[in-house]
């Protein structure tokens, strides 16, 4: 198995590992292969990706941004979204993938956020070591109140 960073001709692969996870979590699926291509691939990128292939078969996927703690004194990585095919699951992809977005990003420390649903994903990040945060909660800002902050 290959793991390595995604590339503008391997974007189309990571696209259909990411429609994959919304579908398997049951959200919607909003962002378009422009949009995908863009925030990968433009002068200022807003994020990487890795993914996982055997024989050119996806196999797994990890997208993540840059960020940096105040708190932990250092940059990391959020990881916003990882997802490894039903067929690899068990066989240790999830922390390779995890591994390689250390790998490419030199970060000292990953963020991620897990279902509450998802009790099977939230039993390999205890695992690997990973502990909830405690008094946070995790809020968003979209759609036009985004264009509404901007104008501000």
């Amino acid at each position: 198995m290959q793991v390595s960073e995604v590339t503008p001709e391997t974007l189309p692969l990571l696209e259909l590992g990411l429609r994959a996870l919304a579908r398997d979590l049951g959200d919607p699926f909003e962002v378009t292969r422009e949009g995908l291509e863009s925030a990968l691939f433009s002068a200022r990128p807003l994020c990487r990706a890795v993914l996982a292939t055997t024989g050119g078969d996806l196999r797994g996927v990890a997208l993540f941004s840059p960020v940096i703690s105040t708190r932990w004194g250092r940059a990391g990585a959020y990881v916003s979204d990882l997802w490894v095919s039903p067929h690899a699951r068990g066989a240790g992809l999830g922390p390779r993938l995890l591994s390689a977005v250390l790998g490419h990003s030199g970060a000292g420390f990953l963020k991620l956020a897990v279902y509450e649903g998802n009790p099977r994903a939230a039993k390999l990040y205890n695992r690997l070591g990973f502990r909830p945060a405690t008094g946070e909660t995790t809020m968003y800002l979209t759609g036009p109140a985004v264009q509404d902050l901007v104008r501000t």
